[in-house]
């Protein structure tokens, strides 16, 4: 998502639909500082930090030796992958999936979306998408040609309630809803009723239903429910994304799945196979081996992403700077402190960066209504983010003001 801004793009088509990307001026405020030698205690990007499980590691390095593994792989994952992603639903959310037509790996739950959002998007679409949310909820159907119709989504029933009232008001449908619970960027989850409602919506409406769950097993309440717990794939036109990203610290393997209503599966194997060739076949080995393998890993890391959860909340109260403690996911959702709340998140994030030497990613990158928010991602072990609250109160006892 990174971008150079002095390199101009805007006679390209597409280019011209998104907006400026909003962390690059954090971004680069914090490479100069590095450059400069100063540390820097870094919430701002969602890259776990934690080790990718052993087992895991040790199936990649067995199997890229074997003949015969490194030429072109299977777009839609070969059959073994498919087949434990089909385990996983059935062991973990009690749902069926056929793997030969319900289940496709990706490079990544975020190919999968980008690549579902140009199988299915005609132009003028209209798509309902929650604002603030993952940017590539509105953007990868932005870059299809879709209307975006952002939907306030602070919380499940802020988003359940902003949806009913579009849909009241509107001319037509949209052609599809996007729901992301666990939120990123939020950390909010949604109750099991808001997915009959969300579910009920869709089948009255014949409306496509596209379901994040990337933070699965991120959790510190109860466990996330995926939608085919309230509706069979083929009932209604439904698919969810799920990556291995976060629950076994894969990020940089760029793995994960679409699963759901066939037609959509076939759309998205349709246009894959002209993109790509799939992950590298022992990646996906690996990743069968981590769907079926010792499961102990993540609750180890749940249990590390809950424990930074309450130092972070807990230090930084006592500095000074509330933070709501989220429900789930790897990040926090925290309101400006209100000494600095008229500088907005992106001038917010530069002086917190610049004086207290702590980066956050400012809200409005996820949207209008992230304005007046910073998120932090839980990527600090717990002695460098005691560190970072106690920067903080040096500087919500000074008197800083943000920088020119």
């Amino acid at each position: 998502m990174q971008t150079n801004p002095e390199i101009p793009t805007d006679e390209f088509y597409r280019i011209k639909r998104l907006p400026p990307y909003v962390f690059a001026e954090v971004n680069k405020l914090k490479a100069q500082l590095r450059a400069d030698g100063q540390d820097i205690i870094d919430f701002g990007f969602g890259n776990p930090d934690l080790p990718t499980p052993q087992h895991v590691i040790n199936k990649l390095v067995e199997t890229v030796q074997k003949p015969r593994v490194t030429g072109y792989s299977a777009s839609r994952g070969i059959k073994g992958l498919r087949q434990a992603c089909s385990r996983y639903y059935e062991r973990r959310f009690d749902v069926r999936l056929d793997p030969e037509d319900q289940v496709i790996a990706t490079l990544g739950s975020k190919e999968g979306f980008a690549n579902l959002a140009q199988a299915i998007t005609a132009p003028g679409d209209v798509i309902y998408a929650p604002d603030p949310s993952y940017p590539l909820h509105a953007y990868g159907f932005v870059i299809a040609g879709a209307k975006i119709q952002g939907i306030p989504a602070i919380t499940a029933d802020e988003y359940l309630a902003g949806v009913k009232a579009a849909l009241e008001i509107a001319e037509k449908p949209p052609m599809a809803i996007v729901v992301c619970f666990p939120s990123n960027p939020t950390g909010m989850t949604a109750e099991r009723a808001f997915y009959d409602e969300i579910v009920a919506i869709v089948k009255a409406h014949d409306i496509i239903l596209l379901s994040d769950l990337a933070y699965s097993e991120i959790y510190f309440g109860e466990a996330p429910p995926s939608i085919f717990e309230f509706i069979d794939p083929e009932e209604i036109m439904a698919i969810e994304t799920i990556s291995l990203s976060k629950t076994y610290s894969m990020a940089g393997w760029r793995m994960g799945f679409a699963v759901g209503n066939r037609r959509l599966i076939a759309a998205l194997t349709r246009v894959k196979s002209y993109l790509d060739y799939g992950a590298f076949t022992p990646i996906q080995v690996a990743a069968c081996a981590a769907l079926d393998g010792p499961q102990e890993c993540v609750e180890e890391a749940r249990e590390i992403y809950r424990k930074r959860r309450d130092v972070l909340v807990e230090s930084f109260a006592r500095a000074g700077w509330d933070v709501p403690p989220p429900d789930a996911s790897m990040f926090a959702w925290a309101p400006l402190p209100p000494k600095f709340a008229n500088l907005g998140s992106v001038e917010f994030s530069k002086l917190l960066m610049k004086e207290a030497g702590v980066a956050v990613s400012p809200g409005v990158g996820f949207g209008e209504n992230g304005e007046g928010y910073v998120r932090m991602a839980l990527v600090e072990n717990e002695q460098r983010i005691r560190q970072a609250a106690r920067n903080l109160k040096s500087l919500m006892q000074s008197d800083a003001v943000a920088a020119e």
